[in-house]
């Protein structure tokens, strides 16, 4: 399966959206939304925002591989 390395990511404050180009080899654990300026963090048990607040899951994990 080949993975997927973008992903829309929604915020929960404004429900604005934007796809996103991920990481493929880090997680990142924080992102701005441009429209409200609200700094997302993953949820708890998540590794990531996109994980969290994306379309796809981030790449380690698409891979099932150990994210972080």
């Amino acid at each position: 399966m080949e993975t997927i390395s973008t992903s829309e990511i929604t915020c929960p404050n404004c429900g604005h959206k934007k796809e996103e180009e991920m990481p493929t080899t880090a997680c990142q654990f924080f992102y701005e939304c441009e429209n409200c300026k609200t700094v997302l963090k993953p949820k708890e048990g998540d590794c990531c925002v996109f994980c969290s607040y994306g379309t796809v899951a981030c790449p380690p994990i698409q891979e099932n591989k150990n994210c972080c």
